[in-house]
């Protein structure tokens, strides 16, 4: 079926076509869901989320994209309201040192997925503090660190995703990678 053909069915609230596009799109949005979110049962949440998300708001998609940017996109925002939510301390100032008196690694057990392809790092600990530096970047730079280097998506997809052109996101690549190169820097420099 053609993707206007799908995306007027789903105005109709065709339940068929809506099964049909979960099974489609199920596992690559719970992908993009651990990919910010590295805790199985809280990515799984997250996709119920994108779906509802989807099924709530098909009446507004105007078609300025592909309807797969438009779940991205979606997921994405989900995944960012998520760590928000779970972010309940405010960042002060551009850049902080990984374990400085005001931030430090919760050592819960939040960190629990991490065979997710995109990461074959084996040290737990590792992982914690990687995602810990990733969620402590500006937002935009994690969400286009995320994107590209845990999900694989091109610039030109980033870009449609967060509706940014391909030149801002690679600008927001550049200064995400210094950034964490910075914040890992700092947490090795104190381990030693």
């Amino acid at each position: 079926m053609e993707e206007e053909k799908i995306i007027e069915q789903l105005k109709e609230r065709n339940t068929a076509v809506f099964s049909q596009l979960i099974n489609d799109y199920q596992q690559k949005v719970f992908g993009t869901c651990i990919s910010f979110v590295p805790n199985k049962e809280d990515a799984e949440d997250l996709v119920q989320e994108v779906f509802l998300e989807v099924f709530n708001s098909i009446s507004k998609f105007k078609g300025n994209s592909k309807l797969s940017t438009w779940i991205y996109r979606i997921t994405t925002n989900k995944c960012l309201e998520f760590i928000r939510k779970r972010n309940t301390k405010k960042r002060s100032g551009f850049l902080k040192p990984l374990f400085s008196e005001e931030f430090s690694i919760d050592k819960t057990n939040y960190f629990t997925e991490f065979n997710h392809p995109g990461f074959l790092l084996e040290n737990k600990e590792l992982n914690e503090t990687l995602f810990k530096a990733i969620n402590s970047l500006p937002e935009s730079q994690a969400s286009v660190f995320t994107l590209h280097k845990i999900d694989g998506k091109s610039y030109q997809e980033i870009a449609e995703i967060t509706d940014k052109s391909v030149s801002s996101v690679e600008s927001l690549m550049f200064r995400a990678k210094k950034n964490l190169q910075q914040l890992l820097y700092d947490y090795y420099k104190n381990e030693i």
